[in-house]
């Protein structure tokens, strides 16, 4: 008597019911709950794809924090050592940053010009994964990094002559710094980084600076990106007048707050899917509790009680669940992982770029699976299933042998 509502619940659920449009209702429980769960899968992929994006191109190139002084920083190496003696700084390197203009024959783009020093930016940067033609170590002094974006404006290749103008922030009415370089490599990270990036080495970029012979600050790595603006506050407060600071969540908070609030709205819009699908659950099982009134009844006279009648649907309602979900989490689980493929085909075949990194700042559709996602998406799912069967399965206790029985004849 204990298997009883098991057994029976099983039964039911699959045979052949007089009433086809019960059977057609179940199927669509059963599709909403499969499109739900497997697009919030999929949703919830590439919105945790942006994140590790922004964490490791953007804020991979990009400084994480940085320390400046207004006049600029000669004795650096000291600091690079002091600032590494945080307990939340993994690396630290110095920088100059200019802002100019560069050109190729009569085409000219805006670009922020960074000097670094190979061999240290390798402990505060990523920069080096994204250069294929050159090794860092191996830019020369007179040599110049463009971001992809930069070199498609301009219509260059490396090897090109590259004039830079700099003009004078102090004072606009004199001449601009100009120097030529020669195109030594293009960056490609494949984000907004690349349309207004160009590199080249520390000595080089101080010599065109208002300060010669400094740097504009020290850029540091951090062990937690969300403790950068604790870092800058205790390093400050070390430091004498002249020095400021600045962290990545200044320049990109915004963009990361802008990709945790999509990802809340898409999936509250998603889990409200998921929410109607437990509602046709609903439907579902009191139609068949309709459908079903004279075979309760047989149960009830024959000894089933309430809890076995209850059971009996709750079952049913469950495995409508069970089976929704686990199909929608295994379409949600390869979606996730060839979405980003699938989208890459979809923009060859149609000739049209759906991310332009100009406008978005990745140029395409990133996605990271996680397994921990498909615990609590299903979890919920599950939940909320098993809680759309209380009330049918309650309604189905309730029915009265005798009266079911003379109303079925």
């Amino acid at each position: 008597m204990a298997n009883l509502p098991l057994w029976i619940g099983l039964r039911y659920t699959g045979s052949k019911r007089r009433d086809q449009l019960v059977s057609f209702i179940s199927l669509i429980s059963i599709a909403g709950l499969v499109m739900g769960v497997g697009l919030l899968i999929i949703v919830m992929s590439v919105m945790n794809g942006f994140d590790r994006e922004l964490r490791e191109r953007i804020l991979g190139v990009m400084p994480q924090a940085t320390v400046l002084h207004r006049h600029g920083i000669e004795a650096w190496p000291a600091y690079v050592a002091e600032f590494q003696q945080h307990a939340n700084v993994i690396g630290a390197a110095p920088f100059v940053q200019l802002q100019g203009m560069v050109s190729v024959g009569n085409r000219v783009a805006p670009v922020s010009i960074y000097g670094i020093e190979p061999e240290l930016e390798r402990k505060v940067s990523r920069l080096h994964e994204f250069i294929q033609t050159l090794a860092l170590s191996e830019l020369p002094p007179q040599g110049m990094l463009l971001g992809a974006g930069v070199a498609r404006t301009l219509g260059a290749d490396v090897g090109d002559a590259l004039t830079v103008i700099i003009p004078d922030k102090e004072n606009a009415t004199r001449l601009p710094h100009i120097a030529t370089f020669t195109l030594a490599a293009i960056v490609d990270t494949g984000t907004e980084v690349d349309n207004a990036l160009a590199i080249t080495r520390l000595e080089t970029a101080s010599e065109l600076s208002e300060f010669p012979g400094r740097v504009s600050g020290i850029r540091l790595k951090l062990n937690d990106l969300f403790a950068a603006r604790q870092v800058v506050r205790d390093l400050m407060d070390q430091l004498s007048y002249g020095f400021y600071g600045s962290d990545w969540t200044r320049s990109h908070g915004n963009l990361f707050q802008a990709v945790q609030m999509s990802r809340q709205l898409v999936g509250l819009l998603l889990f409200l899917i998921i929410a109607i699908a437990a509602f046709n659950v609903v439907s579902t099982l009191i139609m068949v509790v309709v459908d079903k009134q004279s075979q309760i009844a047989i149960l009830r006279s024959l000894g089933a009680s309430r809890w076995h009648i209850m059971g009996i649907f709750m079952v049913q309602g469950a495995l409508i669940g069970v089976i929704g979900t686990s199909v929608g989490l295994l379409l949600g689980a390869i979606g996730a992982h060839y979405v980003t493929d699938w989208v890459a085909a979809l923009e060859n075949l149609i000739g049209m770029q759906f991310l332009a990194s100009d406008v978005y700042p990745i140029n395409y559709l990133p996605s990271d699976f996680r397994v921990s996602d498909c615990l609590m998406v299903g979890s919920i799912s599950l939940l909320m299933s098993w809680l759309a069967t209380l009330y049918p399965a309650w309604r189905a206790s309730r029915v009265e042998p005798a009266q079911a029985l003379q109303l079925d004849h």
